[in-house]
C-alpha cells in the first residue's frame, strides 16, 4: 500500500469519491449496527487452552468470573492435525500450544460447569475441524444444551490454512466439501452459531500487508459462498452467519482503516456478485486479535504498550470482538499475571475512556477516510487478480498468494534488520540488562500421560461394535465424495465445470441431508465416542494426508536489506568460506512436529540463500528422525530448528540423539523462535550450539553460524 500522507484535506476525500453513509447503513463503513457500541460493547475474548481439560476449564471459570464474555478455544497441534495423544507422531506436541481434546470425554471436562446455552463459545480449528465440532455438539447434548441453543463460532477456513497456517490435513478439493458440510448442518440445526470464521490473522501474522491481509480474506469469503451456492445452498441460507477475523497490528491508522475498508468491500461485492434478498448477507461482523508477530522477546513489558495500541485501533475499527494477547507471549503461553493484564486492557478501554459513547468517532476525518478509500481500491485489484486465476481455489493451487505473502515478510524483516523501521528495545533504544520474566511451562510428558490414561478409559468403556459402524460410514460417505471428485475432473470439454454442477452427489442429495452429511457422520461417531483420531483416519484413508513442498523465495532479503555495505560484508565472509573449504556452508532449516507456522524458517531460509549460504528447506511436520535422515543425505554442516510450539524440549534432543545414532553428531544444531531463556540455557547445557530468540538480526546470526564452521573440526560433515 502507498504510504500515507504528510496532510490531508477535504480535496483528498473528493478526489476518491467519498460519501458519507450512516452506521447500519450499506455499505456500513462506519459499523455494522447503527448503534454500535453505545448499545452493546464489543465482545471481551481471551484465546486460550493448555495442558488438559480440566487445566483450561479452570482458567476459563477465572476467566468469565473476571469480565469475560466469550470463551476462545486454543487447541494443541496435534488436536489440530487429527492425531490422539497417544500417536507416536504428536509425542512433543501434546498440551503445549493448546488443549489437548481426544474425544467427547475431553470436551465435557473443558466446559465443566460453564453453560454453553448462555455462553458463546469460539473455536479456532480447520484440519480436524469435523470430529472437533462433532465432539462439541455432542458435550453440550449430554450438558443438556440442543444445538439449536449453542452460540459461537467454528473457524472452518481451510484456504488460509492452504496459503499460510499449515494445519491441513486431506487435499483441497475433499475439504472445500467439509466446509459446505459444516454450512449447512448448522443453517439447518445451529442457527445462532457462526458457522465459518474467515481468518486474516494468521495471513498478518505470516508477512502479509494490511492490503493482503484484506483482500485475500474477502477473496477466501467470496469462495465460501460460491463453494456453498454450488452445492446448492442459497447465499441468504449461510452469509448472515458467517464471521471475520483479523489482525490488528502496530500501524494504528492503516489498522482502523483495514477494518472499514472490510465491511464496505464486503458488502459491495456479495451484492454485486451473489445478489442476496437478506440485507444480513451483506453486513462484515468481524472478531480481531492484536498481533503476536510484533511482540518482542526483548524488553517484553514494552507488549503491554504495544497491545493497548492495537486494541484501541480494533475497537476504533469497530470490531465486534476482541483478544488482547499477553506480554510474554513472545517467550511462552502467557501466565496468569500476564493474561489479567491484557484481559484488563480491554476493560480499561471499554470502560475508562468513554469510547463507547460515540459510534465511529473518527469518521469524517480526512486522513481515515482517505486511507480507508485507498485501502479498498488496491485490495480490490488483488481480489480482481485472484479472479484473472479462476478464483483462489486456482490461485493458491498456484501458489500465487503464498509467494507474494513470503516476498512481504523477508522484505519487512530486511526492513528491520537493516534499521529501516525502528522497533523499541530490539534494533534501537535497547535495554543493556534484561531481566528473566516469569513463563508458564507445561511439563509435555505429564499431560500426554493424561490424555493416554483417558483415551485407554473412553475405548475400554464404548461398544467398539458401535464405534466400528460409524467409523464404516464415515468411509462410505469419504469414497462416495472421492468418486464424485473424480466424475466431475473427468469431465468432457463443454461439459458443466465441476464448480458448477449444482448439487453435492450424483443422487440429488445436498450437503445438508443428514444419511450424507458429514457433520452429522461425525456426531454419530462422536456418541459412541469414537476418538478424534479414528475419525479423521477414517477420512484420511480414502482422501490421504497432504502434503506440500516448500521453496524459500531468494532475492528480496537481499534486495530490500537497506544497510547494502553492512550486508556486502557477511556476503564476502561466506565467499571467504567457500574459498577455504572448497564448498559453500550449509544448513538445514526445519520445523519439527505439527507446528505450520513457518514463517521464521521460510524467512531465515531465504535470508541465508540471499547471504551465501546453501540451504534446504525441510517439509513441514517432520519427525526428528526425519529431519536427522534429511541432514544426513544433503550432507549439511548445520541443522536450524524453527520452533514456536512449545515443543523444543522434546524435539530438539531428539533430533540430536538421532544425528548421533546416524554418525553424524558432528553435525551442529541452533534453534530459533520461541524458547524461553531458563529452556535455552538448558538445551545448550545437552549439546545445542546456539539459540536465536526473537528479533535476532540474521546478518548476525550468519556470521555466528559461519564463524563456528570455520572455527570447527574440519572433519567433513556427515561422515
Amino acid at each position: 500500500m502507498k504510504k500515507p500522507q504528510e496532510r490531508y484535506t477535504s480535496q483528498d476525500l473528493e478526489s476518491r469519491n467519498y460519501s458519507e453513509s450512516m452506521p447500519g447503513s450499506f455499505p456500513y463503513r462506519r459499523g455494522p449496527y447503527e448503534t454500535m457500541y453505545a448499545q452493546r460493547p464489543w465482545t471481551i475474548r481471551q484465546y486460550a487452552g493448555f495442558s488438559t481439560a480440566e487445566e483450561t476449564n479452570a482458567f476459563y471459570h477465572k476467566a468469565l468470573a473476571s469480565g469475560q464474555k466469550g470463551l476462545s478455544v486454543a487447541f494443541d497441534l496435534a488436536t489440530h492435525r487429527g492425531f490422539d495423544s497417544d500417536n507416536p507422531a504428536v509425542a512433543g506436541d501434546v498440551g503445549m500450544a493448546g488443549v489437548a481434546i481426544d474425544s467427547v470425554e475431553d470436551m465435557k471436562r473443558l466446559f465443566q460447569g460453564i453453560p454453553l446455552d448462555k455462553v458463546s463459545v469460539s473455536m479456532t480449528m480447520n484440519g480436524a475441524v469435523l470430529p472437533v465440532l462433532a465432539c462439541f455438539i455432542v458435550a453440550a447434548e449430554e450438558q443438556g444444551v440442543p444445538p439449536e441453543s449453542l452460540s459461537g463460532t467454528i473457524q472452518n477456513d481451510i484456504l488460509k490454512e492452504f496459503m499460510v497456517r499449515n494445519t491441513y490435513i486431506y487435499p483441497p478439493e475433499p475439504s472445500m466439501r467439509i466446509v459446505s458440510d459444516i454450512m449447512a448442518w448448522t443453517h439447518k440445526n445451529m442457527p445462532r452459531f457462526h458457522s465459518i470464521s474467515v481468518s486474516g490473522y494468521h495471513m498478518q501474522e505470516a508477512g502479509a500487508t494490511p492490503v493482503q491481509e484484506l483482500a485475500y480474506t474477502i477473496a477466501n469469503g467470496l469462495a465460501y459462498l460460491d463453494a456453498a451456492r454450488k452445492t446448492g445452498l442459497r447465499v441468504d441460507d449461510v452469509a448472515p452467519r458467517f464471521s471475520f477475523f483479523f489482525a490488528v497490528g502496530m500501524d494504528f491508522l492503516t489498522e482502523i482503516a483495514k477494518l472499514r475498508a472490510a465491511r464496505e468491500l464486503w458488502a459491495t461485492l456479495v451484492r454485486e456478485r451473489f445478489q442476496p434478498n437478506n440485507e444480513k448477507s451483506l453486513v462484515l461482523r468481524m472478531h480481531c486479535q492484536t498481533s503476536g508477530w510484533s511482540l518482542t522477546a526483548q524488553d517484553p513489558l514494552n507488549n503491554v504498550v504495544r497491545t493497548t495500541i492495537e486494541a484501541l485501533a480494533g475497537v476504533l475499527g469497530g470490531t465486534q470482538s476482541l483478544h488482547t494477547n499477553s506480554y510474554d507471549e513472545a517467550l511462552s503461553l502467557p501466565t496468569d499475571t500476564a493474561a489479567r493484564i491484557a484481559r484488563n486492557t480491554q476493560l480499561i478501554l471499554r470502560e475508562e475512556t468513554g469510547l463507547c459513547r460515540t459510534v465511529d468517532p473518527l469518521a469524517g476525518s480526512y486522513a481515515i477516510e482517505s486511507l480507508t478509500s485507498d485501502m479498498m481500491d488496491e485490495a480490490l485489484r488483488l481480489i480482481r487478480e485472484v479472479d484473472d486465476m479462476g478464483g483462489m481455489m486456482r490461485a493458491i493451487e498456484k501458489g500465487m498468494p503464498q509467494r507474494k505473502i513470503q516476498e512481504s515478510a523477508a522484505a519487512r524483516q530486511a526492513v528491520i534488520d537493516s534499521g529501516g523501521e525502528t522497533v523499541v528495545g530490539v534494533n534501537a533504544y535497547i535495554r543493556e540488562e534484561a531481566g528473566e520474566v516469569e513463563v508458564f511451562d507445561v511439563d509435555n510428558r505429564k499431560v500426554r500421560e493424561h490424555q493416554m490414561r483417558e483415551l485407554e478409559k473412553v475405548r475400554s468403556g464404548r461398544d467398539a461394535g458401535k464405534v466400528e459402524r460409524s467409523l464404516h460410514r464415515l468411509k462410505q460417505a469419504a469414497e462416495n465424495i472421492a468418486l464424485e471428485l473424480q466424475k466431475k475432473t473427468d469431465q468432457t470439454p463443454g461439459s458443466a465445470p465441476a464448480s458448477e454442477s449444482g448439487s453435492g452427489s450424483e443422487s440429488g442429495e445436498k450437503p445438508g441431508d443428514s444419511d450424507s452429511n458429514l457433520l452429522q457422520l461425525m456426531v454419530d461417531a462422536a456418541r459412541a465416542r469414537a476418538t478424534v483420531g479414528e475419525m479423521t483416519a477414517a477420512l484420511e484413508n480414502v482422501w490421504g494426508r497432504y502434503h506440500t513442498d516448500p521453496m524459500p523465495v531468494t532475492g528480496v532479503y537481499r534486495n530490500s536489506y537497506r544497510n547494502k555495505s553492512a550486508f556486502m560484508e557477511i556476503v564476502q565472509e561466506v565467499e571467504d568460506f567457500a574459498r577455504k573449504e572448497g564448498r559453500r556452508p550449509r544448513i538445514l532449516v526445519v520445523k519439527l512436529g505439527q507446528d505450520g507456522h513457518d514463517r521464521g524458517a521460510r524467512i531465515v531460509a531465504a535470508a541465508f540463500a540471499d547471504i551465501g549460504f546453501d540451504v534446504d528447506l525441510g517439509p513441514l511436520f517432520l519427525t526428528p528422525e526425519e529431519a536427522a535422515r534429511q541432514a544426513v543425505e544433503n550432507d549439511v554442516h548445520m541443522v536450524g530448528v524453527s520452533t514456536l510450539a512449545g515443543a523444543h524440549k522434546t524435539l530438539i534432543p531428539q533430533l540430536m540423539k538421532e544425528l548421533e545414532l546416524a554418525g553424524a553428531a558432528d553435525i551442529a544444531v541452533v534453534a530459533g523462535g520461541v524458547i524461553p531463556e531458563k529452556d535455552a540455557r538448558w538445551l545448550k547445557e545437552n549439546g545445542l550450539l546456539e539459540v536465536f530468540g526473537p528479533g535476532t538480526r540474521i546478518p548476525e546470526a550468519a556470521r555466528k553460524v559461519l564463524h563456528f564452521l570455520a572455527s570447527r573440526d574440519k572433519k567433513p560433515p556427515g561422515k
